[in-house]
């Protein structure tokens, strides 16, 4: 007879690692089109991985390599990427945790909001780290925090040691925290946090995300599963104005509408710094938050698998926060995401029998890892039509057709598109450029993570005045040669009378850069001549579709609790 896995003891290490092999469900559900479109890119993947290993399409030795490594890298990613989609489809919300729901606030008919796991009563804090974002979207999630449904603690973590942050604090009713140093960059700020707050469980919000009164019930019900260390909902945006902007938020469609939801499936779901509520007793276990990199999120999460807990993705939008807006802001938060995930590869690997992870564990780390791998690529797929056009070194025989080279691309990168087009609901030629043009980020990056060198901590959104152009010099000289290129390649095809595949592949990429150049030109004639700012702009409601990241809030939110009278928070500057 089999043993029921609900007999297992989930408090003890080793009940936690059974019960992490026989996850309690999944959320996210990609529709039947959607599955349909993943069996149809993953054919397109394996019908072009097989034409470019065939022995008689290989070319020139030089060229062939370099697509060779590109390809296989982007192959490898979009197959276990259709895997974990394929995956997805199951609730995380099941019986249990519906009764949890059902019974987290058994007092509130008498005015008491305090919510209940198990029948027993649960603290909550709710932390708001800060490092200079401006007032009022401080004051914004500030707000927010302190109304959340549910009896909770709200603290303003701020490392930007600023006055005016002090006294909003005490304004809105929310305990003040200013440490002596910034040791540990945000991690730090929370670790130092936990020293003070006493919960048994607590919320992580970024200054520029807003979350809905509804955050705590939703996620609290999931807790009553003892072995669940954390429960993370999407990073949602709401302000979609910039190309860059815009971009940036729709890169991580896929993501958090179907690729965190399919690794609850294997419990690798990870933390992604915001959003999220822990368990204080797991985050105890493994002495902090992860310190030692700037993407403490993603190492946190894993070291709490490695000890056996589990992750829940909710893929509920339950706030709203702000995208990089400027080239410089996007260029700070993929240095600093893209090192992290290095770091995990270099000097954590997943797939080292030191990690006490299960297989599925090891590779979705190992994607984690490696995904900005994927971003390098470019690189060297932008250098073989030049090599074709200046030195007449082709990566496929001659005998290779174009029609051929087209039908095979055409089932890799075309259904790619088509499926991020399905998710997004259009296409996104700003995700396109993005994808294209940051592999310098990401080279250095890599770079980095190789000679230890610390990238510093940049606010997501945070930026200086300065040119666009400081932070992408690689990006313009590569449009400039790659646009003499396109001369020379146009030239020497109406010299010869043949239009070849090499220059129309050069002049794409060409375009490509060159957009990007195009919204450097305009960022940087804005910052020369800022708009007149008026007064602060209302942010939208919370039934909006902001984006498409996620599911959209519920249609009706209601109107939160009061959660506790002055007198009972801590006075700004009172003892901690």
């Amino acid at each position: 007879m089999t043993r029921n896995p609900a007999t297992r003891n989930p408090a003890t290490r080793n009940g936690r690692r059974a019960a992490q092999r026989e996850p309690t469900g999944t959320g996210g559900q990609p529709t039947p089109v959607m599955m349909l479109l993943v069996v149809i890119a993953t054919l397109g993947v394996l019908a072009y991985a097989g034409f470019l290993l065939a022995p008689d399409s290989r070319g020139d030795l030089l060229p062939y390599v370099m697509v060779l490594v590109a390809e296989c890298v982007l192959v490898l990613h979009a197959l276990l990427s259709m895997w974990t989609i394929l995956s997805s489809g199951r609730d995380p919300r099941d019986f249990a945790v519906h009764a949890a729901a059902a019974r987290l606030l058994p007092r509130l008919a008498r005015g008491d909001d305090t919510v209940h796991l198990r029948g027993a009563p649960v603290q909550i804090d709710v932390f708001v780290t800060v490092y200079g974002e401006e007032l009022a979207t401080v004051r914004r999630t500030v707000t927010a925090a302190v109304a959340l449904r549910g009896a909770h603690h709200t603290w303003v973590l701020d490392d930007g040691k600023s006055d005016d942050v002090r006294a909003l604090a005490a304004e809105l009713g929310a305990r003040y925290v200013r440490r002596l140093s910034s040791h540990g960059a945000k991690a730090g700020n929370i670790n130092h946090a936990l020293l003070l707050a006493k919960g048994g469980f607590f919320a992580i919000f970024d200054a520029d995300f807003v979350p809905s009164p509804r955050f705590l019930l939703e996620t609290m019900p999931i807790f009553v599963h003892d072995d669940v260390a954390f429960v993370q909902t999407p990073q949602v945006y709401g302000n979609l104005d910039t190309v860059v902007a815009r971009g940036a938020a729709y890169m991580q469609t896929v993501f958090y509408r179907f690729i965190q939801p399919g690794r609850n499936r294997f419990n690798a779901a990870f933390c992604v710094g915001t959003n999220v509520v822990f368990r204080r007793r797991a985050v105890d276990e493994i002495g902090g938050i992860h310190t030692d990199s700037k993407s403490e999120d993603v190492w946190t999460a894993l070291l709490l698998h490695e000890r056996g807990w589990r992750s829940v993705f909710l893929p509920d939008a339950l706030a709203v926060g702000d995208a990089p807006e400027t080239i410089e802001a996007y260029s700070k938060q993929q240095l600093r995401w893209a090192t992290g995930g290095f770091e995990i590869l270099l000097h954590h690997n997943p797939l080292s029998r030191r990690r006490t992870l299960t297989t599925d564990q090891r590779i979705q780390y190992l994607v984690t890892a490696t995904f900005y791998l994927a971003g390098i690529c470019p690189l060297l797929l932008l250098l073989v039509p030049p090599l074709e056009i200046y030195f007449d070194l082709r990566p496929m025989t001659l005998e290779t057709t174009v029609f051929t080279w087209a039908l095979y691309y055409a089932g890799f990168y075309v259904m790619q598109i088509l499926l991020a087009w399905f998710a997004v609901g259009s296409f996104r030629w700003e995700t396109l450029t993005l994808a294209t043009v940051s592999f310098p980020i990401y080279t250095k990056a890599l770079w980095n993570a190789l000679v230890g060198r610390d990238v510093g901590w940049h606010v997501t959104g945070s930026a200086t005045r300065r040119s666009p152009f400081n932070f992408i010099i690689p990006q313009t000289l590569f449009f400039l040669f790659l646009a003499l290129t396109t001369v020379v390649a146009v030239w020497r095809d109406v010299d010869n009378g043949v239009f070849t595949l090499a220059t129309a592949w050069n002049a794409t990429n060409t375009l490509i850069l060159g957009a990007f150049v195009v919204t450097a030109l305009r960022e940087a004639h804005v910052l020369a001549h800022p708009p007149v700012r008026g007064e602060a702009v209302t942010p939208p409601a919370a039934t909006a579709t902001l984006t498409v990241v996620a599911r959209p809030p519920a249609a009706a939110i209601p109107e939160p609790v009061p959660v506790a009278s002055d007198a009972e928070l801590l006075p700004v500057g009172g003892d901690r």
